[in-house]
């Protein structure tokens, strides 16, 4: 839906912790179009850094009816968010169908290093981006190859700074914004508290890492790779069955130990941004030991990703996007949750138990059709952080968004090809 004038009325809620949705205003701006802006928390403001935002300051449950109010009262054309589960953000959602208008999220690539995901609606079980193999290939064939080079990098310490900047400023000044439901999984003071055990610890865990890359190729060690996603990840806990990694980890090593060949390893690798409050370490030893396999299982904590992908015999994950890079590699991969590059011909389609002695081979030109086309459609090259990759990213959405172009070219975007199996997989849907 667009105004009389044919332009945009773009109502922003949370953005990622950064300045990039301030800039995104605007460039929405620049380009004719109006933009509104809600305040959730202390955050929101500290980084909007605009003036004439909304403050809700009332209760969860109030939310929708505030905010089809404001929809209607200032003529919203589009809803954008990041955290597309965040519940704020769901309700948005529903209101944005109810009413009639589009609603988009934005969150991190799938494309990895320096590509952002656009896709209207959400992401995951919500992700209209197809699944059929042939409509992948169909569309991926009209669409220009992605821009592969990584242009936009930016440090740890810029990221570490926006992220605590903004979870500091909410909490601290809670009582502006007091019924506000951050829908953390840790509380930020326990999160940055146990980060600094993690930091004081970090280096001789990066060692003993690269000792164990090292050692698996210098003595070619069959051995699949498990890689670890962040507990609190909404990507675990809204696109997939596990309440608790632990219980994806329990059901891997027992499928390992059933059906592994002797001499195969099982290298389990933590997420680089993993705070270690869960103890993975004490977990996966606990884990291996119950099976019977703990001279077999090797858990580390750093460690050279694509040396491990290129290496490995197979790939395992929940839906983190180094399974797309596994596949990018052509290396066997097994999804266990929901994600968009869990496709037929791509990924390990069978049970568990089967991927360790027949694993399903990549079909190479599928891989590279869903590359392209998630170029073309849900991703956007660009940066949060880095300056000229936030100058790209944002002239590339308003563009999309302004010419009604998220999810496209192709039919799909009607479908939501991932409920079904979400649903039979016990995944929550909200």
């Amino acid at each position: 839906m667009t105004r009389a004038d044919g332009l945009r009325t773009v109502l922003f809620l949370q953005g990622p912790p950064t300045p990039f949705w301030a800039d995104l205003a605007d460039g929405f701006e620049a380009a004719g179009h109006r933009t509104v802006r809600v305040n959730l928390c202390m955050g929101d403001r500290v980084l909007w850094r605009r003036k004439g935002a909304h403050d809700y300051r009332g209760r969860l449950a109030a939310w929708p009816a505030w905010l089809t109010a404001l929809v209607e009262r200032e003529g919203v054309t589009d809803i954008l968010y990041f955290a597309d589960r965040h519940p704020y953000h769901v309700a948005a959602k529903a209101v944005a169908e109810r009413v009639g208008i589009r609603a988009y999220a934005m969150e991190f690539g799938y494309l990895r290093p320096d590509w952002l995901t656009l896709e209207r609606g959400g992401m995951g079980v919500y992700s209209h981006f197809p699944s059929d193999p042939d409509t992948i290939r169909r569309f991926g064939a009209i669409v220009p190859p992605a821009k592969t080079a990584q242009l936009y990098s930016h440090g740890f310490n810029e990221e570490a700074w926006y992220e605590v900047t903004y979870n500091l400023a909410s909490e601290f000044l809670r009582p502006l914004y007091p019924f506000y439901t951050a829908d953390k999984y840790y509380h930020p003071f326990v999160d940055y508290l146990t980060w600094l055990k993690r930091l004081a610890t970090s280096r001789a865990a990066i060692r003993r890492a690269n000792a164990v890359v090292e050692r698996l190729e210098r003595m070619k060690t069959p051995y699949f790779l498990v890689a670890l996603q962040l507990q609190m990840d909404y990507q675990i806990r809204a696109n997939s069955p596990y309440p608790h990694l632990s219980q994806m980890l329990d059901e891997v090593i027992g499928s390992f130990k059933a059906k592994a060949a002797a001499g195969d390893r099982l290298v389990i690798k933590t997420h680089p941004l993993d705070n270690g409050y869960e103890n993975w370490p004490k977990v996966v030893r606990r884990l291996a030991a119950e099976h019977g396999v703990a001279d077999r299982v090797i858990l580390i904590e750093g460690g050279n990703l694509g040396v491990l992908l290129a290496h490995a015999k197979g790939v395992i994950v929940v839906n983190s996007t180094v399974g797309l890079q596994s596949l990018r590699l052509g290396r066997p991969t097994k999804v266990l949750g929901i994600a968009v590059f869990d496709v037929e011909g791509l990924t390990h389609q069978g049970p568990l138990d089967t991927f360790w002695r027949t694993p399903a081979p990549v079909d190479m030109e599928l891989c590279e059709a869903l590359v392209r086309l998630m170029a073309a459609t849900i991703q956007v090259k660009g940066s949060f952080y880095q300056k000229a990759g936030r100058v790209a990213a944002v002239a590339e959405v308003v563009r999309r968004v302004a010419e009604d172009r998220v999810n496209q070219p192709g039919a799909y975007v009607d479908d939501l090809p991932r409920m079904d199996k979400a649903r039979a997989m016990g995944v929550p849907i909200r």
